[in-house]
């Protein structure tokens, strides 16, 4: 009996720990599935002699190699799509091209046995090529989608090579292409297409495959340093937004922490897009066109001082609930931020204009935020007016400055009571009976409002 007691001790004990340890488990984002389509040049030129043998026999060497190296990738998928080698030139057919083996996994003996079969023949489409590519990549939620061109040649069919790469990258079906020429130099038709490698030998091109691969399947590093007023990266706990710049789609959201030596943390970040940020900081902050280096850590440096504005209703605010301050930059119209009263928000340091939602409103310009400071608001606590009618009618409430009176509120006309929370002041109400059909019948009423007093209004005809 003792034996079992103990046990069962033991066990309670564990719970915690056992309910500690599944609510440390971390929510990590599965890795994206890469897929790599190769788009081959199988044109006529691919005949052409090049250092030790014909130019196709180098390429088929090459590549097989390299896809025997990518069968130990994991989260890999490849296919193929080629051109110029179903109909012989002359004269150019410039629809030759075929996605000859489709993405699928373990496909890649299908694809070697593909190249080494190929014969050139044709002409060289290489825009209609990239066109058809949209319809290569099935769709994928969580993909990376990268086209490799290898060719020898320019487009020879007057197609846009820039235009086609345009267009896929703005509609997030793939990433830049990866462009190796073959023989000589085509930076200069190719740079607007994708990022160029130049083969002008059988060791630059094995290189630049190497290269290409790299690149396409390993992620880089980058760190925000988010400046304070003394451009020290101490600003941090706010949410960093990366677009693709060019189809402007979301690809990351990253909650800006600093690690344990008090350092910005480092982000893996894809390096194949360039990027927009926005640091969602109160205003936001943009910057735009960041650029990465393959294997290259990147800082990005971004002045974003902060401050608080903490917003109170005097000694007692039990009397207000949900009081709302709509908040804009200084001279802007734009509303920036919904802020509630009881709540303490971060800014960015500068001058902001307040138009605090109570009856009748408060308007506060000029409201400094400063570096790591807390600044107050305090509005006086308001009171209570009570206004009772015997009658419905018509009514309006007013409050009185200057000698002037200012609509603030419209009675409702089928109520014969409402409750209103004022700030103190004084106030007017003018009503008339909905059976008084005569103007002379108005009745005025004014009344004022202490801090955290009751006002008793009546309307009542006589």
């Amino acid at each position: 009996m003792a034996v079992k007691l103990k046990v069962i001790f033991i066990f309670f004990l564990l719970i915690p720990l056992m309910a500690g340890a599944q609510g440390g488990v971390k929510n990590e984002k599965a890795e994206p599935l890469n897929r790599i389509l190769f788009v081959f040049d199988a044109s006529q030129s691919m005949y052409g002699r090049w250092q030790s043998d014909v130019k196709m026999n180098i390429a088929k060497k090459l590549m097989v190699g390299l896809l025997d190296s990518l069968a130990t990738f994991k989260n890999l998928e490849i296919a193929l799509r080629v051109y110029g080698h179903q109909k012989t030139y002359p004269p150019p057919d410039c629809y030759d091209t075929k996605l000859e083996v489709p993405f699928s996994p373990g496909n890649i003996s299908r694809i070697k046995n593909k190249i080494m079969s190929l014969t050139p023949r044709g002409t060289t489409p290489i825009a209609y090529s990239l066109e058809q590519a949209v319809h290569d990549f099935p769709p994928c939620e969580n993909c990376r989608n990268i086209i490799i061109l290898i060719t020898d040649g320019i487009e020879e069919c007057g197609g846009d090579p820039c235009q086609s790469s345009a267009e896929l990258q703005k509609h997030g079906i793939a990433m830049k292409p990866f462009i190796i020429g073959i023989g000589r130099d085509f930076k200069e038709a190719f740079d607007c297409v994708g990022t160029y490698f130049d083969a002008s030998s059988e060791t630059a091109f094995q290189k630049a495959l190497s290269t290409v691969i790299s690149q396409a399947l390993h992620q880089t590093t980058m760190q925000v340093n988010l400046l304070d007023i003394r451009n020290n990266a101490t600003e941090t706990n706010v949410n960093l937004t990366f677009y693709d710049h060019t189809s402007k789609k979301m690809k990351y959201n990253f909650l800006h922490t600093l690690n344990q030596r008090g350092l910005p943390d480092t982000l893996m970040i894809d390096p194949m897009m360039t990027y927009d940020l926005v640091v969602n900081t109160v205003p936001p902050i943009y910057v735009d066109s960041i650029v990465l280096e393959p294997g290259k850590h990147l800082t990005v440096v971004i002045s974003a001082p902060q401050g608080y504005l903490d917003l109170k209703i005097g000694p007692n605010d039990r009397i207000v609930k949900n009081l709302y301050a709509i908040i804009h930059q200084s001279g802007k119209k734009e509303t920036l931020n919904v802020q509630n009263f009881g709540d303490i928000k971060k800014y960015l340091c500068g001058t902001y204009d307040l138009e605090i939602l109570t009856l009748p409103r408060i308007y506060m310009n000029g409201v400094q935020i400063r570096q790591g400071q807390t600044t107050t608001i305090d509005i006086p606590l308001p009171g209570i007016v009570v206004i009772r009618k015997s009658v419905n009618g018509f009514g309006s409430l007013y409050v009185e400055r200057n000698n002037r009176i200012e609509w603030i509120y419209e009675l409702r006309e089928n109520i014969l009571q409402e409750t209103l929370v004022l700030q103190p002041g004084n106030y007017r109400v003018v009503y008339r009976s909905k059976n008084a059909e005569r103007s002379m019948y108005t009745i005025e009423n004014s009344f004022t409002i202490h801090p955290g007093g009751t006002s008793n209004v009546n309307l009542f005809s006589y």
